[in-house]
C-alpha cells in the first residue's frame, strides 16, 4: 500500500479527526498510486494516522478510516452502512411508515467521504463524487445487498454528473443490482404521510430533495388560510405541504418543464385540483419581479446553489441578496418568508448578513422567528463542520 508522508507540523488536523489530508501537508509520497487507489496516511516520524482514497487535487486524501482496520475487504462497507442505518432508525426515519425515503449516506457525515446513498422505498440511489468511491460501487452494491437483504429492490449507480472525469472512468448512469421482477425508472414514495413521485434517472440529484424534509412540515404548520408561493419548487415538495397544512392556493413556479409536469402529477397523487394549485412554467426570479404586491402572505424561496466554489463567493452573496430583497417587498404585511442556501461555501453568518441587508434594502420591518438547517439525515461530523451546507430563514414581515 502506498505511504503518504506528512510534513513535520501538519498532521495536527488528521488527530482532530478532520477527514481530508490536503496535498500542501504532504512531505512524500511513497509509491505510485492511481487516483482512487486506498493509501496510508503517517506523520513525519513515520506514525500511522489514516488510511483513506487517494485523489489529485487540492485534497490529496479522504479518509476512510483512523485505525488499523481493513478497507478493502467487503466488511467494511457491510460496517460502515449498518451504522450509518442505525443513525436513521435512531431518527425515526427507517420505520417506513409514514416516510419511506431518507439519505442512507451522507459523505463525511457517515465517515465515507465522497458518497451519497439516497433511499427510496427500497432502491438505492448511489452518486459518487470521487473516484475512489465510484471505482468502490461494486463492493458498496454488494454491501446494501448484506444490510437490507430482500428489502433492496434496486441500486442505481447516478455517478455521471458528480464524479471527476477521469481517464478511464466509465461514467454513465445505470443499475448496479436490479431484484427479479423490478423494472420501473420511478415509484411513489411516502414522506410524512405525503405522496411523492420519485424519478431517478431524469430527476435532479438522485430524484428528490430529501434535505428539505423538515422544513416542509414547518411550511405545513403555517400554511393554513394563506395564500402561498413557492419559488424554485421543483416537483412541488413544499408545495404539498402548504396545501396540506390548508393554504387557500398555491402557485408553484419553475423554470423546468419536467419539474412542472411532476408537480401536477403529485398534486393527483395526494388528491389536490386545479381549484387550489396552480403549476407554472417560468423563470422564478421573473416571476417574482412581475407579481403584485400583497398578492401572497407566505414565500419559499429554496434557490439553487448560486455557488459551487469559493471564487464564485462574492457574486453568489449579491444574488441572494437581490432575490431576498425581491421577496421581502413584494410579500403581504403580517407575511412570512421561507428563504434558503444550499451553498456550501455560503456559511450561516453571510447568507444571514445578506438576508439583513436585503430586509434593509426594503426599509420593512422585518423578524426573524426560527434558524432552519438540514435534517438527521443529512448528518454533520463534528469534526467535520463544512458538511452543515443547508441553511435558512423563517421571516415574518411587517
Amino acid at each position: 500500500m502506498t505511504k503518504i508522508i506528512l510534513k513535520k507540523g501538519r498532521d495536527e488536523s488528521l488527530r482532530r479527526f478532520h477527514p481530508w489530508v490536503f496535498s500542501g501537508a504532504v512531505a512524500q509520497i511513497v509509491g505510485q498510486p492511481s487516483e482512487g487507489d486506498v493509501v496510508g496516511v503517517f506523520d513525519h516520524e513515520g506514525n500511522f494516522l489514516a488510511y483513506g482514497h487517494y485523489q489529485i487535487g487540492s485534497i490529496a486524501v479522504r479518509v476512510l478510516s483512523f485505525s488499523g482496520e481493513d478497507v478493502l475487504g467487503p466488511g467494511f462497507w457491510v460496517n460502515m452502512i449498518g451504522k450509518a442505518l442505525k443513525v436513521r432508525e435512531a431518527a425515526g426515519l427507517a420505520n417506513g411508515l409514514e416516510t419511506n425515503c431518507f439519505r442512507l449516506i451522507h459523505g463525511e457525515g457517515d465517515g465515507l467521504p465522497g458518497l451519497i446513498l439516497d433511499w427510496y422505498d427500497g432502491v438505492c440511489v448511489m452518486q459518487a463524487h470521487s473516484v475512489g468511491m465510484f471505482r468502490a460501487k461494486g463492493a458498496i452494491c454488494e454491501a446494501l445487498k448484506t444490510v437490507f437483504g430482500d428489502k433492496l429492490k434496486a441500486v442505481y449507480d447516478k455517478s455521471s454528473g458528480t464524479a471527476p472525469f477521469k481517464a478511464g472512468l466509465d461514467l454513465i448512469d445505470g443499475y448496479l443490482f436490479k431484484a427479479d421482477g423490478f423494472s420501473d425508472d420511478e415509484q411513489i414514495v411516502l414522506e410524512n404521510g405525503n405522496k411523492f413521485l420519485v424519478n431517478w434517472t431524469e430527476g435532479q440529484k438522485t430524484g428528490f430533495f430529501l434535505d428539505q424534509r423538515e422544513n416542509r412540515a414547518l411550511v405545513g404548520r403555517y400554511s393554513k388560510g394563506r395564500n402561498v408561493l413557492n419559488l424554485f419548487c421543483y416537483t412541488g415538495g413544499f408545495s404539498i405541504y402548504a396545501l396540506r397544512g390548508g393554504a387557500v392556493h398555491v402557485d408553484s413556479v419553475d423554470s423546468s418543464k419536467k419539474a412542472v409536469d411532476m408537480v401536477g402529477r403529485n398534486m393527483v397523487l395526494n388528491g389536490y385540483g386545479d381549484d387550489t394549485h396552480n403549476d407554472i412554467c417560468a423563470d422564478a426570479i421573473d416571476f417574482l419581479r412581475d407579481v403584485p404586491e400583497d398578492k401572497y402572505d407566505l414565500m419559499i424561496v429554496d434557490p439553487p446553489a448560486f455557488a459551487k466554489h469559493r471564487g464564485a463567493l462574492s457574486n453568489a452573496l449579491r444574488a441572494y441578496q437581490r432575490l431576498n430583497a425581491a421577496a421581502i417587498s413584494k410579500v403581504a404585511p403580517g407575511g412570512l418568508v421561507f428563504t434558503f442556501s444550499c451553498s456550501q461555501v455560503v456559511d450561516k453568518e453571510a447568507f444571514a448578513l445578506a438576508v439583513f441587508s436585503a430586509a434593509a434594502q426594503t426599509g420593512r420591518s422585518v423578524r426573524i422567528l426560527d434558524r432552519l438547517n438540514q435534517p438527521a439525515d443529512h448528518s454533520v461530523n463534528i469534526y467535520h463542520p463544512e458538511g452543515e451546507y443547508l441553511k435558512g430563514l423563517l421571516l415574518y414581515v411587517e
